[in-house]
């Protein structure tokens, strides 16, 4: 066999984790991304310095311990031509993968002992979610104004169902119509692979927000060659927003509201958390259920006093 099938053999029997991972274990589809980008980072290793390796079970302790040597020594290019090592908070995510990776091939008896148990991570200093006050983010919310044309309309609506529920930027633009119920005042939430759905109560203003926007403002925004009808956030050509028109559209609200740091659509999802536990109008539990944390200890950060801006978002909250 060659060293080519030889990797595609233990390839195989990855994309069966990253599987696992998403449907079974309901993790985040950019958390299941970057385990993704780690395990085949180890396959390429393989493939270089032990060819002839054809399962899983020949990956030793002292392979991995020696990859992870090696991921020390990587010095990444950076602009001006700065060359940089790999952070300790990436080779911990990458361990983090590793640790994960071989504790399903041993529940699924295709290995006989974890080779990655004595795996030792760097040391890294907890991070707190970056946050918005609640003065920046009420800035934030009135910068689009009180016009009545079609895009500020949907643009107040999307930026306050942003902040109000706490969802993803890819479960926003993922919403249709019948998801919002105006009446019931919740919104239904779907995972990014569908399997699971939450409902997140929203407030009566945000309600009638999002009812200028359905009646007099995204009817204008349907054109002829509008293909997904049922979507509730279209842009200005008649087609379904996109993540990255949301990214834009956030950025562009941020500049007129004097916001000169970076706002994401993730640090309005920690913001949402963040005051919701701080005010107290949710218990810690409520908060995972609206997040769709898989584990309430992933909720629990934002229980501490936050420090604005100060740190970087973690990727999987």
């Amino acid at each position: 066999m060659s060293a080519q099938e030889n990797t595609e053999q233990l390839r195989s029997i990855l994309g069966q984790f990253l599987v696992s991972l998403a449907q079974t274990e309901g993790y985040a589809r950019n958390t299941v991304s970057a385990y993704q980008n780690d395990l085949n980072q180890l396959l390429e290793y393989l493939s270089q310095h032990y060819p002839a390796l054809t399962s899983w079970s020949q990956v030793s302790g002292a392979i991995l311990s020696e990859f992870v040597d090696n991921l020390r020594l990587v010095k990444i290019a950076r602009r001006g031509g700065e060359e940089k090592s790999i952070a300790p908070s990436t080779i911990a995510r990458k361990i983090a993968a590793l640790k994960s990776f071989f504790t399903y091939l041993l529940s699924a008896g295709l290995i006989e002992a974890d080779a990655a148990a004595r795996l030792e991570a760097p040391h890294v200093a907890k991070r707190e979610p970056k946050t918005l006050t609640v003065g920046d983010v009420e800035r934030l919310l009135a910068a689009p104004g009180q016009g009545n044309a079609p895009r500020v309309l949907r643009d107040r609506a999307l930026l306050e169902l942003l902040y109000a529920t706490g969802m993803r930027v890819s479960e926003l633009v993922a919403l249709t119509i019948e998801d919002v119920g105006l009446t019931e005042k919740l919104v239904r939430v779907r995972s990014d692979d569908g399997s699971k759905e939450r409902s997140v109560p929203i407030r009566e203003q945000v309600a009638q927000t999002l009812a200028l926007y359905l009646n007099n403002g995204r009817p204008k925004l349907v054109k002829q060659i509008t293909v997904d009808h049922s979507a509730l956030f279209l842009n200005q050509r008649g087609q379904k927003l996109t993540r990255q028109g949301m990214w834009l559209i956030i950025k562009e609200y941020a500049a007129r509201a004097g916001l000169s740091f970076e706002v994401t659509p993730h640090v309005l999802r920690h913001s949402f958390a963040a005051h919701m536990l701080q005010d107290n109008r949710a218990s810690l539990s409520e908060v995972q259920r609206f997040l769709g944390h898989a584990n309430i200890s992933t909720t629990q950060i934002y229980m501490q006093k936050p420090d604005d801006r100060s740190s970087e978002p973690e990727a999987d909250l």
